[in-house]
């Protein structure tokens, strides 16, 4: 599949507090209604969490033919408007987060051969109609080294449900890499600061998280001049 038909983005807080936090999930939802309504796959590994609390960052795949299309419409600082719902009396109402192509040469390295993985195969109720359910086609791997797992069921073969599978084991590595440099606060410090110094991209408002229609500046026509012809 062309890197076109097929995107991988990081969405993160960076070392931004609860309400950042809760942008990214709110970022998530939009990003799955925006990718049903233009008929893409969508897919979201976060990272790990305490139950109740949202996710300081997920990595999200999209497939489809406009794939490409709807990374551009998201690539950037997002910003939202909202009084904290954490904090009543807190003063802070603008909250930042950044979305980043990820590419899989960026994803770290890890073992592939068979002595590291453990590759098991289930019944499911995958796409299919009345072939639904014939065959053991879903595909679940663990890396025994880290104890990472992943799943697919999202294919009729068993043979792509494994590609599937071991494309979200390489997410939830890329997610620990990211979990990694989180502890190293200087470097979150800097991402969060130009993240707040950027310019927003797009600019969501309230609990509903709708979005703020903003006026096109030159710069920004430039710079979509730029992009459509290459």
């Amino acid at each position: 599949m062309t890197a076109s038909l097929r995107k991988h983005l990081l969405v993160t807080s960076g070392d931004g507090p609860r309400e950042c936090q809760r942008a990214v999930a709110h970022v998530l939802r939009r990003m799955k209604a925006e990718a049903d309504q233009a008929e893409l796959r969508f897919a979201a590994e976060v990272a790990i969490r305490t139950r109740g609390k949202d996710p300081s960052s997920a990595l999200v795949t999209v497939i489809g033919s406009g794939a490409a299309q709807f990374a551009e419409n998201w690539l950037g600082t997002i910003k939202w408007v909202s009084k904290s719902p954490f904090r009543p009396h807190h003063k802070r109402q603008n909250w930042f987060i950044g979305v980043f192509e990820v590419e899989w040469s960026d994803a770290p390295e890890f073992e592939l051969d068979t002595g590291s993985l453990r590759i098991e195969t289930f019944r499911s109720g995958g796409p299919g109609g009345q072939h639904q359910n014939t065959t053991d086609s879903g595909v679940r791997i663990t890396h025994l080294p880290s104890g990472l797992a992943a799943a697919s069921t999202d294919e009729r073969s068993q043979h792509r449900n494994r590609q599937v599978a071991l494309d979200r084991l390489r997410m939830l590595f890329v997610l620990r890499q990211e979990g990694s440099r989180a502890n190293d606060r200087s470097a979150q410090n800097r991402l969060h600061r130009r993240l707040e110094r950027g310019n927003p991209l797009r600019v969501f408002k309230g609990d509903g998280f709708a979005e703020v229609p903003r006026r096109m500046g030159n710069l920004a026509r430039i710079q979509i001049m730029r992009r459509k012809h290459g």
